[in-house]
């Protein structure tokens, strides 16, 4: 599937099937996240794949994860992403979006949803998985087979703002 389409298929993912992410597909979307690029290529980012009952349970203390049988738990190190010099913008929130971003997109393109959380209590995860103090929850990806039909691919002439009013030309 071209890119166009594949971003247009791609939708947020609320109901999931109990079927298992197959260790090939989740193989699949990591390896999409590792290919992503950072800033500096410093790849500040740590991924945490969480499967079992037992984490799952642990992620659903700090989220609703739609009963996805997959979480991808998304954490920025800051210790070790790139700053802008003229600011001190630290990039790694910006890093962690890209790898969710290409995660979804593989899942997608694997015939699996997902949704990006970010309604999350993220000193929960902390505590659940004993993450250390240099790294940040930035986000949960959920993932599964979608236990309802998907969005229709053709909703964002519907529901995204014309593409004259998203960009101007030389100046807003």
């Amino acid at each position: 599937m071209d890119f166009i389409t594949l971003a247009k298929t791609r939708c947020s993912v609320r109901s999931y099937a109990s079927r298992k992410v197959e260790p090939e597909k989740l193989g699949r979307i990591l390896e999409a996240a590792h290919v992503a690029p950072t800033a500096a290529n410093l790849q500040p980012v740590r991924l945490l794949a969480v499967q079992s009952e037992e984490g799952l349970a642990k992620v659903g203390k700090a989220a609703n994860i739609y009963g996805a049988p997959l979480a991808v738990i998304v954490c920025a190190d800051h210790g070790k992403a790139w700053v802008r010099p003229f600011d001190r913008k630290q990039t790694g929130d910006i890093d962690a979006s890209i790898l969710t971003d290409h995660m979804m997109l593989a899942a997608t393109e694997l015939g699996l949803g997902s949704v990006w959380v970010c309604y999350f209590q993220p000193d929960i995860l902390r505590r659940e998985f004993s993450l250390p103090a240099n790294l940040e929850p930035v986000n949960i990806l959920a993932v599964g087979y979608p236990g309802e039909g998907l969005a229709d691919p053709a909703r964002h002439s519907r529901t995204r703002i014309p593409l004259d009013e998203l960009v101007s030309y030389e100046t807003l």
